[in-house]
């Protein structure tokens, strides 16, 4: 059996995410909802889209303590969707686009828009 790419890893990404167990759809969806729900997570992501940065750079330009960048880093780098680059001394981080273009298709069924439409009679 050969899988596509994108399947191939979104069938590792919920091995991943529940720990070894397969998950079903949902529950791979609640937990990237789960992971995407902090402001602050969302706000990290779109500052490592544009460049790679280190905690005191992320804490600098978010205004939160470097111990509150990192265990949003822990949370994101456990779910795959940050890279940790070691440079010198510092880590940096980055956007891991494999993860976010799987996990962009695993939830955007959730957002369609049924395919049955409804009348309302007057």
């Amino acid at each position: 059996m050969r899988l596509h790419l994108p399947a191939l890893l979104i069938y590792y990404l919920r091995r991943y995410l529940n720990k070894g167990r397969l998950m079903n759809e949902i529950e791979t969806q609640a937990r990237i909802c789960k992971v995407f729900s902090v402001p602050t997570r969302i706000e990290m992501i779109a500052l490592l889209r544009n460049k790679t940065l280190c905690v005191n750079a992320l804490s600098q330009k978010l205004g939160i303590t470097p111990a509150a960048v990192s265990q949003h880093l822990r949370v994101l780098r456990d779910a795959d969707v940050v890279i940790a680059e070691k440079r010198g001394y510092f880590v940096h981080y980055r956007v891991n686009a494999k993860t976010l273009a799987a996990w962009g298709q695993t939830i955007s069924p959730l957002f369609k828009a049924p395919s049955c439409s409804l009348t309302v009679e007057e």
